[in-house]
């Protein structure tokens, strides 16, 4: 493709065919300072290529601060920046090449699609929190973070553009009569004292992206820049329409001072207690069509005045999803239903199997994303965005269908014999019948801030801190008081285990107290406090597992069993630590995935680490493991088997990406093991069954 020509005049009218060995084939976007195209190397790899306007190439000092702009994107980790490739400052007209990253600016995203949603803000937070701790970590300060200088990645968002000052026809000098920023995203300090801007001027800048991510304005508004900077400087922020659960930490960004504001380092841990599941989200947020349902909107910041939250990071829940903290309020009257029925798929009786397992796949609705499943009942009940289906597991026939207007897409649960759909914040629960589908029970409760089923039991954490136990089976109430010493307790149960688990870490992450609930009547079974900030991962015989994770960055460094019959803790430390961890137990051994992609497997008898694999899968799912075999899901719908005994990778299935390749599910979904089978999903709709005994063969 032929270079595009500017809409500029003069020198600029006609652009570079070459940037030093780069062929410029089209116009990515343009700028005060150049132009930026998309380029091939000559391997053919897509590149961004920036070219600075000729009249600023002509000033030395602009030379300076690209020079100063080169060294600082280089400095950066390309995790969370576009990486440099190539560079040339002193060219005739100074370029600079970084790897092309596919995805829309936020500025573009929001003027597009509008405000996002309260989920893709919180990963969007979290993203740009971690992109700020390594940017500062190097000894940068970015100086203009604002919506078009954020890309939204597929794994999430990308800082770009470090140290680039605006043109000199700018309303808002500085000393050298370069802006330094972009007034609706700058710090107080960098009006007022703009040689002495540090880190935190880019945590107030990130305050003020999340209020236009939310909103489509920013928290100081006014079509003149020196309106603005009197905002800036001296006026509160107005964050109307920013979700509570978020608005709390977007105001101590922009809090006046820079002593006042949280470091990135600080975020990523309030933000772990707003969404216990970022960790390990993917980010892409969805285009916003008519076929496409989203989550209701959170309170207004208002309201969150009058309803104040404070959370904690806890684990994910296995099976369930964790919610957040819920309601003590008196649950509402049971009815039970049997009229409002799925739609049945005739000709197929689900009693009948093939006598012969073989591998099958079918594929659901695409534009709903990747569906979350669960086997229970010899039936496999999978979901997506406001659909809840049945599968026979033994050749993937379509039993039955339900449209749950709530249902968030998460994994559904069985539990009391019957399906709980994963709910999306809604106040009206119910149970479906695993054979039919059919409503067994529907309860209306208060607004709730989390769910978590343990056994044949549902509990709803409140906001008050109490907890109310409800049987899965009938949906009547069980029992309903608080969990002496937890704030707000958050549950984490497993398969096969008769107990729930709440954890509260110390405020500087130093101890952890656990404490065993039995679900069915809320008694508490043993209380203990242990070394670290830990969370809970499985339970194997009389033991509990936990990981323990670093407080500021959530790594994990170390595994933890403990044994209440004894009271012994045994620790065995990772010899590198993993990002973002899932894990899974069988028996004395802990088999671990990081965001990044390094499974490892830790035996806690031998106190050692026995093998680690680098799977080359960003953000993989949980693994499973039967013992032989160690399995997880990759984002573009792969499912890898791995030698449970020495970490060898033994067969993977092929992507299954589909055409909606520019979306991804918020979490990948662990596949499900079964009967030795496994049944996995994919962002294509697809949901697969393999055999789960030869993994060379898929």
């Amino acid at each position: 493709m032929a270079p595009q020509s500017n809409t500029g005049a003069g020198a600029e009218a006609e652009l570079p065919d070459y940037a030093g060995h780069y062929r410029l084939e089209s116009v990515l976007g343009s700028g005060g300072m150049g132009v930026v195209h998309l380029a091939r190397s000559t391997s053919g790899m897509k590149l961004a290529v920036k070219v600075v306007h000729a009249a600023f190439a002509r000033d030395p000092e602009f030379r300076g601060r690209f020079r100063q702009e080169v060294a600082a994107a280089r400095q950066v980790s390309g995790a969370f920046t576009a990486s440099v490739v190539d560079a040339d400052s002193e060219a005739e007209r100074p370029w600079m090449a970084t790897l092309f990253i596919p995805g829309p600016t936020l500025s573009g995203h929001v003027k597009r699609n509008g405000a996002m949603s309260p989920a893709e803000l919180r990963r969007l937070m979290a993203g740009l929190a971690e992109a700020l701790r390594d940017i500062h970590r190097v000894g940068v300060v970015h100086r203009d973070l604002k919506p078009s200088n954020v890309l939204l990645a597929e794994d999430g968002p990308k800082v770009i553009d470090f140290g680039i000052s605006r043109p000199k026809n700018s309303e808002l000098r500085t000393e050298t009569g370069k802006l330094i920023g972009t007034p609706p995203f700058m710090a107080p300090e960098q009006f007022r004292k703009p040689r002495e801007v540090g880190p935190a001027a880019d945590v107030f800048a990130l305050g003020s992206v999340m209020v236009h991510a939310a909103t489509g304005r920013g928290p100081f508004d006014s079509d003149s820049p020196y309106v603005v900077a009197y905002q800036v400087v001296h006026d509160e922020p107005d964050l109307t329409g920013v979700p509570a659960s978020l608005a709390p930490l977007v105001v101590r960004c922009l809090a006046k001072e820079p002593e006042d504001r949280p470091t990135p380092d600080e975020l990523m841990r309030e933000l772990r207690s707003v969404a216990a599941s970022y960790d390990t989200q993917a980010f892409i947020p969805a285009q916003r069509t008519v076929e496409t349902p989203h989550p209701g909107p959170e309170p207004p910041v208002e309201e969150s005045r009058r309803r104040p939250r404070r959370r904690r990071g806890r684990w994910p829940l296995v099976g369930a999803g964790l919610l957040g903290v819920a309601t003590a309020v008196a649950l509402g009257s049971v009815y039970v239903l049997g009229g409002d029925g799925p739609s049945p798929v005739s000709g197929h009786d689900p009693r009948t199997t093939p006598a012969a397992f073989s591998p099958w796949e079918t594929t659901s609705a695409p534009e709903k994303g990747t569906p979350q499943c669960s086997y229970g009942k010899e039936t496999l009940v999978c979901a997506q965005k406001g659909r809840v289906f049945a599968l026979d597991p033994s050749d993937g026939r379509q039993l039955w269908r339900r449209t749950v207007a709530e249902a968030q897409g998460g994994r559904p649960v069985f539990s009391g014999g019957l399906v709980q759909p994963a709910l999306d914040r809604s106040t009206r629960l119910e149970a479906l019948d695993p054979g039919s589908g059919r409503t067994r029970w529907r309860q209306t409760v208060p607004s709730y801030d989390g769910l978590a089923y343990a056994g044949a039991t549902l509990l709803v954490t409140g906001v008050d801190g109490s907890v109310t136990g409800v049987d899965s089976a009938s949906g009547r109430t069980r029992w309903s008081h608080r969990i002496q010493g937890h704030r707000s307790p958050y549950f984490t149960s497993f398969a096969g285990d008769p107990l729930a688990y709440v954890t509260s870490t110390s405020e500087d992450g130093a101890s952890t107290r656990v404490t065993a609930v039995a679900p069915d009547t809320g008694k508490v079974r043993w209380d203990v406090r242990l070394k670290g900030s830990l969370q809970p991962v499985g339970t194997a015989g009389d033991s509990v597992f936990f990981v323990s994770v670093d407080a500021v960055y959530g790594e994990a460094r170390a595994v933890v069993r403990y044994t209440p019959d004894d009271g012994v803790s045994r620790r065995v430390a990772l010899p590198v630590p993993l990002e973002q961890p899932q894990a899974t137990v069988r028996g004395d051994l802990v088999y671990l995935v990081g965001s990044g992609g390094s499974l490892v497997a830790v035996d806690m008898d031998a106190r050692k680490q026995m093998w680690s694999l680098e799977t080359a899968v960003t953000r993989g799912s949980a693994p499973v493991t039967d013992g032989r075999y160690v399995c997880l899901s990759a984002p573009d719908g792969r499912l890898l088997g791995v030698d449970a005994r020495d970490g060898r990778l033994l067969g993977q299935t092929r992507p299954r990406l589909g055409t909606n390749a520019d979306r991804v599910a918020d979490a990948v979904p662990a596949p499900v093991l079964a009967d030795a089978r496994l049944y996995a999903t994919a962002p294509d709709g697809t949901v697969f069954s393999v055999p789960a005994g030869n993994p060379a063969a898929w």
